[in-house]
């Protein structure tokens, strides 16, 4: 019997992590991420994997299986379920994580609370999930059994030996399924390039209690809000210090709430106070823990380094803890803020200047070890950009794994009567983008916004007798976002547009008319400025 599986987002790239695994003709999707867009995507929202191959086949969806609760790994599903239903399985952050973004979306979804190390059924497909350590807790890889042997998602981990939940990845059911035989193992990459291993995450609260505890004025720290045992040690910090604290920011509050509610977050009683209360207390004995790590435009810190946020404005000597690194394509954006903040006279600490962020992926090391303890008959590295995919792969080759594949995103990889084959692009791997209300094949759009951005716009009006083919209005001509623009251009494109619309047949056919006003003002414009600025044509008939 053959087992496919096919990959539709997450290799190549970091985000849009998603991929389907086929047995009988029936499909489970292991996670639905997005993408955060990177700067030259102009208005673009979000990215998003193409379900177009699975909705063709929705139907077929039995299940689908979620690692973990980050946004690269959950936050297509609100999109996903517009179009398919299926049962959703995961642990209960990840699912009450899940359910909010869902419901955000107007959308109701079945959803499964899975324990650890228990085996679910759903159609033909048999899965249990295995703890894994990450910078989120109940992290899990999923082992799934296929008529060609075990296929194991190793999920995004490390091997962290004293996470602050004491909840370490499980190696001794990793090294179960090694022993029983693993076919084909599907194995993180983020940090496959990195030598040696990553510190715990138990390292980060030391170093950052001596920050609080340093500081003068009022606490800002930002991180991630998924990150809940980094926002819990930011927590145990300040109130270490003896200040009260408020959270800030959508997310951060959304995500706390969950948590504590789960029994994963301990906001100490007395201490977590509003926003408007924390406000009217002595800015030394406060604190803040925000969203914003990332740069984002409007998140709570970077509104505050532009002084624009509504409620909290910084002063001189207020510290502000950064405890994230920037996501690939992030960096200008955090740098920024960064910039904007000690312009205010702040004390800023952040991953570069400070050891307050450890990573949640395994190190090279730490990948050597698991390949090891899983031996895996075949590899295919996932989850990381196409450098990250590479360097995995020849982790793999060190520890002997007999079969080593590099995919990208739309292809398979087949099993069948033992054997494994690769089929390139055997689906979309293309990105979905999601702009307002508009989701879809934008790459038209984006390329008209980076052409305005480079070389302006120019609105070129006519208005014609459409039977005489007379000139009534115009040419009118109003350019924006122009340089160099020499003083007799304007009679140019007016002259090069009228000669354009005299010769065309008559009567008028408007979309003929369209065409030349744009091509004939197109042409005049890159004879004078050496570059094409996008052209609007408007024409009237009158």
């Amino acid at each position: 019997m053959t087992v496919r599986i096919t990959f539709l987002g997450g290799l190549g790239e970091i985000g849009r992590n998603c991929a389907t695994i086929e047995i009988d003709g029936r499909l489970a999707m292991i996670d639905a991420g997005l993408m955060f867009p990177e700067e030259d995507m102009l208005g673009v929202d979000l990215i998003l994997p193409d379900f177009g191959s699975v909705v063709e086949r929705a139907d077929d969806l039995e299940a689908i299986l979620l690692t973990h609760g980050h946004e690269d790994h959950i936050g297509a599903l609100g999109f996903l379920l517009r179009e398919v239903r299926a049962p959703i399985f995961g642990t209960p952050l990840t699912l009450a994580l899940a359910r909010a973004r869902i419901e955000e979306a107007g959308i109701t979804a079945e959803m499964h609370e899975v324990e650890p190390r228990t085996w679910v059924e759903a159609g033909p497909f048999r899965f249990t999930f295995i703890p894994v350590t990450h910078s989120i807790p109940q992290a899990g890889g999923i082992a799934i059994e296929t008529p060609e042997g075990i296929v194991l998602h190793s999920g995004d981990f490390k091997l962290d030996p004293t996470p602050l939940d004491r909840r370490t990845a499980d190696l001794q059911t990793f090294a179960g399924f090694g022993r029983r035989g693993v076919r084909l193992l599907l194995a993180d990459s983020t940090n496959a390039e990195r030598p040696g291993v990553v510190p715990s995450e138990t390292s980060v609260g030391p170093e950052l209690r001596a920050l609080v505890a340093g500081a003068e004025g009022r606490v800002i720290v930002a991180c991630f809000a998924s990150h809940v045992h980094r926002v819990q040690q930011a927590i145990d910090a300040v109130v270490a210090d003896g200040r009260k604290f408020a959270f800030l920011g959508r997310s951060m509050l959304r995500v706390s709430e969950i948590a504590a509610r789960l029994g994963l977050l301990d906001t100490h009683a007395g201490h977590l106070v509003e926003l408007d209360d924390l406000l009217e207390l002595p800015p030394e004995r406060t604190a803040v823990i925000s969203t914003g790590s990332q740069g984002e435009p409007f998140a709570a810190l970077s509104l505050m380094a532009a002084g624009e946020h509504r409620s909290l404005k910084l002063e001189p000597g207020d510290t502000v803890i950064i405890s994230a690194t920037p996501i690939p394509g992030n960096e200008t954006k955090v740098s920024r803020v960064i910039n904007n903040l000690i312009r205010q006279g702040v004390r800023v600490f952040h991953g570069r200047n400070a050891p307050i962020h450890v990573s949640g992926h395994a190190a090279a090391d730490e990948l050597l070890t698991f390949y090891n303890v899983v031996e895996p008959k075949a590899l295919v590295p996932v989850h990381g950009e196409y450098s990250h995919l590479v360097a995995n792969a020849a982790l793999g080759e060190r520890v002997g794994i007999e079969e080593i594949v590099v995919c990208e995103d739309g292809d398979a990889v087949v099993l069948e009567d033992g054997e494994l084959r690769v089929e390139r692009k055997a689906v979309s791997g293309s990105y979905v983008y999601v702009d307002g209300s508009g989701v879809g094949d934008l790459e038209g759009v984006i390329r008209d916004r980076r052409h305005l951005a480079d070389g302006g716009v120019v609105i070129v009006t006519v208005g014609v007798d459409q039977r005489t083919g007379e000139i009534v209005i115009g040419p009118e001509v109003d350019s924006h976002g122009l340089t160099g623009e020499p003083d007799d251009l304007h009679d140019l494109v007016v002259e090069r547009v009228r000669q354009g619309v005299e010769r065309l047949e008559r009567p008028i056919d408007m979309d003929a008319l369209r065409r030349r006003i744009r091509n004939s003002a197109t042409r005049a414009l890159r004879g004078r400025l050496r570059r094409r600025p996008f052209v609007v044509p408007v024409a009237i008939e009158v």
